[in-house]
């Protein structure tokens, strides 16, 4: 039976919904910014007929004493892991027996920071839930990461408990289609008020979700600016795995990766580590895709996003060991300006000489009131600098000694090579320089000799033995398949 996105269902329907529904049993367990969640469920009417137990450990002693101790942080995913793995275990042992045969049990949990009473900090928090779908079955885990953006606490204490009663209905009824799952959690709720910047679905009944489809929706969806995942191809929360880190980011399409990607990067992080005010123990490395990126396939920047394709890019890459960021930057400014609001320590980009004339063309800031002064007030006040990998245009190799900005900025240009803001790379493969991305998608498409020596060994056997980017696969013999 298709399942539709009722767009029309209130929050107190919702949980209405969920109250009468015989099966649904559980706790709640909520912890920062109070009861907002089981609010709704008392409030709709009919709870007992869901509701097992509520708490609010709010006292961090208590909190410990309840759920151990998991570090400084109270408000992190590995507390919201304990408490859900505490309260859920508290249900089976304690009701199973009894009405086990009948009940599909769920253990609901948040942990919150919302806005304190002088406005200092920043509103988020961890939220999930564990829940059955039949009687006596496997549990499932759904967990999320939300940034609460509202200017006042009582409305982030609202959106807490909107985004709970839609999780846990999401959970329960839209299980079975992720992406209208995902999209529901948005219901009665503005962009303006919350972003959810990180979900994962874990469990027997969500084995064909890709989560790191998952992170693209969420980005694409506008639900937050940026997603990010590990070389495992496990979802991450950004704030969690690069706060208080120097950050290195290269932007690509990746379409696929070549060698002048890794030599990019490669020198690029080598020069970054020679940096005097750079803890050489501190470093995250990110390969981050744009949406516009994954868009632009096959010179077509107005196509949809090919869902193979980019899992495809992003294999390789975890393949290669990197952790991947999607994001809706199309921007330089604003991909330093979203790092920047995580990590004060320095942080180094890498890109190819062509972006450093993009990054210089005027036409790209007309949408701001400062202009080109305004996104470099954004990109290069902050602790970053840019490392510049060279191009070859007609037997020249072109670098930052060779570019020319327009006259009118050229004093600008020079205030932030002498400030150390702009660096070449140095030690490159000259030899990378012959090698095009575009050049290379071709070979491969056409079926031309001598792609491979190209790019990497691994990248070029993942391409040959699945396919990718337009190969032509040859059937293989019959006792190999």
């Amino acid at each position: 039976m298709d399942v539709i996105h009722n767009k029309d269902l209130g929050t107190k329907q919702k949980a209405l919904a969920i109250n009468l529904d015989p099966k649904i049993y559980g706790s709640y367990s909520e912890v920062g910014a109070g009861q907002d969640v089981a609010a709704y469920f008392f409030k709709a009417g009919a709870s007992s007929g869901t509701i097992a137990k509520t708490m609010s450990a709010y006292d961090m002693t208590f909190s410990d004493a309840i759920y151990g101790s998991h570090g400084k942080r109270y408000v992190s995913e590995a507390r919201l892991i304990a408490m859900l793995e505490k309260e859920y275990g508290l249900l089976i042992e304690r009701l199973a027996e009894k009405r086990g045969d009948t009940t599909t049990f769920f253990a609901f949990a948040d942990t919150m920071s919302a806005l304190n009473y002088h406005k200092t900090n920043e509103g988020h928090g961890w939220m999930g839930v564990r829940f059955q779908l039949e009687p006596g079955g496997a549990f499932n885990d759904v967990v999320i990461h939300v940034k609460l953006l509202d200017n006042d606490n009582v409305l982030q204490q609202n959106a807490v408990g909107v985004l709970g009663v839609n999780l846990l209905y999401a959970c329960f009824y839209y299980h079975a289609h992720p992406n209208i799952f995902l999209l529901s959690l948005m219901d009665n709720l503005s962009r303006d008020a919350i972003q959810i910047d990180m979900i994962r679905f874990e469990g027997p009944d969500f084995s064909k979700v890709d989560n790191r489809l998952m992170s693209l929706h969420l980005v694409k969806y506008g639900f937050t600016d940026a997603a990010l995942f590990g070389p495992d191809g496990i979802n991450m929360q950004p704030s969690e795995i690069l706060y208080k880190k120097h950050i290195v980011v290269i932007r690509g399409r990746f379409r696929p990766v070549i060698n002048v990607h890794l030599d990019m990067l490669n020198t690029g992080v080598r020069q970054f580590l020679q940096e005097p005010d750079v803890d050489k123990d501190q470093v995250v490395v990110i390969a981050e895709l744009t949406l516009q990126a994954l868009k632009e396939r096959d010179a077509d920047p107005t196509a949809e996003i090919d869902e193979k394709d980019f899992l495809d890019r992003v294999d390789i890459l975890c393949a290669l060991g990197q952790t991947v960021l999607i994001s809706d930057f199309h921007e330089y400014y604003k991909l330093v300006a979203y790092l920047s609001k995580i990590t004060k320590l320095k942080m180094g980009v890498v890109l190819g000489y062509p972006n450093l004339e993009y990054i210089f063309s005027e036409e790209h800031y007309k949408d701001l009131p400062g202009g080109i002064l305004e996104s470099f007030a954004t990109l290069f006040s902050r602790k970053v600098k840019l490392f510049i990998y060279p191009t070859l245009r007609n037997g020249i190799i072109y670098n930052c000694l060779r570019f020319n900005p327009p006259s009118h900025l050229v004093d600008l240009y020079r205030y932030l090579i002498a400030n150390n803001k702009i660096e070449d790379i140095h030690h490159y493969k000259e030899i990378n320089l012959q090698i095009q991305t575009d050049k290379v998608l071709q070979m491969i498409k056409h079926e031309e000799e001598g792609w491979e020596e190209y790019v990497p060994a691994e990248v070029a056997a993942m391409i040959k033995d699945r396919c990718l980017f337009g190969y032509v696969c040859q059937p293989k013999p019959a006792d190999q398949k």
